[in-house]
């Protein structure tokens, strides 16, 4: 095998890790349930013209398993960090205290929850996707090779390699998938 295609391969396979991580951290944004402060952390607030997340303004803790408790370094943070959680999907009615915010997680409904899985099966379908892409792109620039001279084997072999990543990377996804779904329908 030339170093070009394995050059290819270690680009592909590297591509699907963090396909995969990259659907793993979009699934942490999506409750289950229980407080979490991946919910809110990337939401951003206006802090001096710039758009921040709430993560580099605040400290953001679960005190209970309902709770998440958002305190921002400054407190002048407050109005901002309280507007944008009003103006997320999330659904969440923000408590403001004297020094921080409170927000209490109410429980999921059945159809909540069904809402909930359909959003984490269409994740894990774009993680899917990007995968699927990758594949593609590889074995474009495997034929782009071929053209240019490597062997019609040598080729052949690399896209079954590719595929048997593809086919890796998406198992996992679909692990992430199956492990959400059952803490989501987890009463």
């Amino acid at each position: 095998m030339t170093e070009e295609i394995q050059f290819y391969l270690s680009e592909a396979e590297e591509s699907m890790q963090k396909a995969v991580q990259h659907t793993g951290s979009e699934l942490t944004k999506i409750r289950a349930g229980k407080a979490s402060p991946a919910m809110v952390e990337d939401l951003r607030v206006d802090y001096y013209g710039s758009p921040t997340p709430i993560s580099q303004v605040a400290n953001i803790s679960a005190p209970d398993a309902r709770t998440l408790l958002i305190r921002p370094w400054e407190k002048n943070m407050l109005g901002e960090i309280n507007k944008a959680i009003k103006n997320s999907d999330l659904g969440l009615n923000p408590q403001q205290e004297a020094d921080a915010i409170r927000l209490n997680i109410p429980a999921l409904t059945e159809e909540r929850r069904r809402d909930l899985v359909k959003q984490v099966k269409n994740e894990t379908e774009n993680g899917k996707i990007s995968i699927r892409n990758i594949r593609k792109d590889v074995n474009d620039s495997l034929k782009k090779l071929q053209k240019e001279g490597t062997s019609e084997d040598a080729v052949r072999d690399a896209e079954g390699k590719v595929q048997k990543l593809t086919d890796t990377y998406i198992v996992k996804i679909d692990e992430l998938l199956s492990k959400k779904e059952a803490e989501i329908m987890t009463v």
